[in-house]
């Protein structure tokens, strides 16, 4: 039985973050190692003949605004599509929706690389005693070796601070530092110059595949080297240091994004580096990053040495070749924690894109562009903040949000004819909320609304009525009034259904046999419409405010379709019970009802969550199962929310074994939605995170789980420091696959109901008080 216990009873060791280790440079992307400073990024490939180092910068944006994206023709011809869908005439609506729907980007612009910084060292015999980590404690990457029997070291961070990137280098014997200091292999056009310590490149954010060519940000970039004796001269746009004992590398980039100078943005960083110094510089970054980093600690059990020793890539094809290793599941789980915080912190200009910040010229030059997709990614990019206590690290895209808003109220207004605002699959840096260029994937009229989620997602867990009042609420006020306005009664049945829309991606065959996409009532509109009424309407509740609308939202949400279960037994993603046209379909946006939200649950509605999970099993059986990244992280939060633990463990290990690569970073495969080779993304990483702590602790507002869906293969162990929502952080530790004890820390006074299986514990916490908790 559930019981509180003496505090002392819990005694965990706070383990920690971890090393990604390597005995070889990089060769190619999938093996460099990512740093950032939630602006700035780089692949760090650690050569010894020549380190490069990919630089990304999250304003570096092709395109432009437009207030030309909406098809003109497409409000005029929306009440047609909607009584042809009525009347069962699908594939004549799906002829006009493609026509008249889809939205006209004319600069919707992509996020792009940069060119890189390399240091070319002297020739020499070969390199021994190769050793090249990233900890994730520190943020640092380390490179060590010898190479004719002198020792180098080289150690390179992104620092949010300082706004910069340094690399500082070392060798074992006086004098015996030299390399040539250049910026090479960028795309982007520009000019690239040298002064006597400097190497910088001028140049613009411009492509045409997804943009004009002539539209995007200007952007400078800036190498400084200081030595430590020896000598540097200037060749060209090349500087060449020869006979020094150290000397540190600064990297500055600024852009004209919001109107900045990027000179002065550059000049004045570097500036204000060389000031402080490098120690001080590097000091500052660790400080920062471990205040972030060591919130949480996770402990799955020790790898034995002969294991620890071995390279990470190594440890992630024995993974894959079926051999456990609980130590490196608890290195992924840190590893995500540690991208979102290089990829997205408070002062971030904007949130974590397609690729994070890391972006490898792939995404940018595919079909789809490294932007914001709103039918998933963008969201899974953040699941991970809250629980693992990264909070501010959802700032950024708090921030996009309010952009959305903002431009949403046109576009909700001249398409749909309705107040409020409306976002749809994808969006940009400059806030594009016009239904994507493509039918069968552009018609998520939900995409915004599911995105703000993360608003309210925000507030659980910090209960902050500020921030609900002055940023959450008027997102989300907005988004419910366009989609009371937007939904209309289905002639049938009189429920209030939207559309026409596209459940995100997927495509129906109708009853005459047509290949179709757009339809009334898809269950994934349902799920988010659901969602923002009542979280508007609890939202006023609490601030006191819009007695009117909270009538109109319960009288709304009354007339809501229910949930379906089809002739499969699977939960139903339209209205009716249509055969999908693509059984192998990566997308199941309709099972955001069992997450993010808790609309069908394995205790409250126990034939729909057998219903969804008929619908994974026949995702994973039919010929041509489309396995991504953020799909195995799905299926892992899925299963945590079913409460199995060994199904979620299943898909974590695909996830880490199969759709990551060397360095642990997630791809989307090749094949799929027309990449033509495995591309990163960013969102498998954060999703297995989230995936992870699902497991560990999960909570709804009222009840706190402790191990919901705790694994076998996780007999023992302890996590420190995850939040549930109301304010809580929680420590757990467990053996022999049975709770040990936990300790429920309360920011503010609440009455909680604490679960460990069917064990029940109601108590009520003060402000500042601690709970520990045992079986007995």
């Amino acid at each position: 039985m559930l019981k509180a216990v003496p505090d002392q009873s819990l005694r965990t060791v706070r383990v920690p973050p971890g090393l990604l280790h390597y005995d070889r440079p990089a060769t190619r992307w999938f093996e460099a190692l990512p740093i950032g400073n939630g602006r700035l990024g780089g692949m760090v490939y650690g050569g010894t003949d020549r380190e490069r180092i990919q630089l990304s910068e999250s304003t570096a944006w092709s395109g432009c605004p437009s207030s030309t994206d909406l098809n003109p023709t497409a409000r005029q011809l929306l009440p047609r599509i909607r009584e042809l869908l009525f009347a069962g005439d699908h594939a004549e609506a799906q002829r006009l929706a493609a026509e008249h729907l889809p939205g006209r980007p004319s600069s919707f612009g992509t996020n792009l690389p940069l060119p890189e910084v390399q240091l070319a060292f002297p020739d020499g015999n070969s390199a021994q005693r190769y050793r090249r980590t990233l900890d994730l404690d520190t943020g640092l990457v380390e490179v060590a070796y010898e190479q004719d029997g002198v020792r180098f070291t080289r150690e390179v961070f992104a620092t949010n601070p300082h706004g910069l990137m340094a690399i500082r280098l070392t060798s074992g014997r006086p004098g015996s530092l030299a390399f040539a200091l250049s910026i090479r292999d960028g795309t982007l056009p520009g000019d690239t110059t040298a002064t006597d310590t400097c190497v910088a490149f001028d140049g613009h954010a411009y492509e045409s595949l997804h943009s004009d060519g002539r539209q995007g940000v200007a952007l400078e970039i800036r190498v400084h080297v200081e030595a430590a004796g020896g000598t540097v001269h200037r060749t060209g746009d090349t500087l060449r240091l020869e006979g020094a004992d150290s000397a540190v590398v600064y990297v500055v980039v600024g852009t004209d994004w919001a109107g900045a100078d990027p000179r002065k943005r550059a000049e004045s960083l570097l500036s204000v580096a060389l000031e402080t110094g490098y120690e001080a510089v590097r000091a500052a970054h660790v400080a920062d990053h471990r205040s972030l980093m060591r919130r949480v600690s996770l402990d799955l059990g020790s790898a034995p040495p002969d294991l620890a020793s071995l390279p990470t890539d190594t440890r992630r094809e024995r993974l894959a070749a079926g051999r456990a290793d609980n130590a490196l599941t608890a290195l992924y789980f840190q590893y995500g924690r540690y991208l979102t915080v290089a990829g997205s912190r408070s002062d971030s200009p904007l949130p974590l894109a397609l690729q994070g910040l890391w972006n490898d010229g792939l995404a940018s030059s595919a079909p789809w562009t490294n932007d914001f997709h709103l039918d998933m990614n963008t969201q899974q990019n953040y699941w991970a903040a809250e629980p693992t206590n990264l909070p501010e690290c959802q700032e950024p895209l708090f921030g996009l949000l309010e952009t959305l808003a903002d431009q949403g109220r046109t576009t909700a207004q001249e398409l749909y004819g309705a107040p409020g605002w409306v976002a749809h699959t994808v969006t940009n840096a400059w806030g594009y909320t016009a239904p994507g260029s493509g039918i069968g994937w552009g018609m998520n009229v939900t995409g915004g609304a599911w995105l703000a989620l993360q608003l309210w997602e925000h507030f659980e867990y910090g209960r902050d009525e500020a921030f609900l009042r002055e940023r959450a609420y008027p997102v989300l006020r907005g988004a419910a009034e366009f989609l009371l306005a937007y939904a209309v009664e289905d002639p049938e049945h009189g429920l209030l259904v939207t559309g026409p829309s596209e459940s995100p991606e997927n495509w129906y065959l109708a009853p005459d046999g047509s290949r179709c996409s757009v339809s009334m009532g898809a269950t994934a509109d349902r799920v988010f419409m659901e969602a923002v009424l009542r979280i508007c309407a609890e939202s006023a509740e609490l601030l006191g405010v819009d007695a009117d609308l909270r009538t109109r939202i319960a009288a709304a949400r009354r007339r809501l379709p229910p949930f379906r279960i089809g002739r499969h037994g699977q939960l139903q993603e339209w209205l009716h019970d249509y055969e999908e046209a693509e059984p192998s379909h990566r997308h199941t946006s309709h099972l955001g009802a069992l997450f993010p939200e808790r609309q069908i649950t394995p205790r409250g509605t126990p034939d729909l969550a057998r219903a969804a999970e008929v619908t994974i099993a026949r995702r994973q059986q039919a010929p041509g199962w489309e396995q991504t990244e953020w799909v195995e992280a799905n299926f892992t939060v899925y299963f945590a929310r079913l409460l199995d633990g060994e199904a979620a463990l299943k898909h974590l290990t695909r996830l880490i074994a199969d759709t990551s690569e060397a360095n642990l970073m997630t791809f989307s495969a090749g094949g799929v939605a027309g990449a033509a080779q495995n591309i990163y993304s960013f969102d498998g990483n954060a999703g297995g995170t989230a995936g992870i702590a699902e497991m560990l602790l999960q909570s709804d507002g009222r009840d706190v789980e402790l191990l919901p869906a705790l694994p076998a293969a996780w007999p023992e162990g302890s996590v420190c420091g995850l939040r549930a929502r109301g304010g809580l952080t929680v420590d757990i530790r467990w053996q022999d696959g049975q709770l040990g004890a936990a300790r429920i820390r309360a920011a503010r006074a609440l009455a909680i109901r604490v679960r460990y299986g069917a064990d029940l514990l109601d108590v009520r916490l003060a402000e500042g008080e601690t709970l520990a908790l045992g079986l007995g």
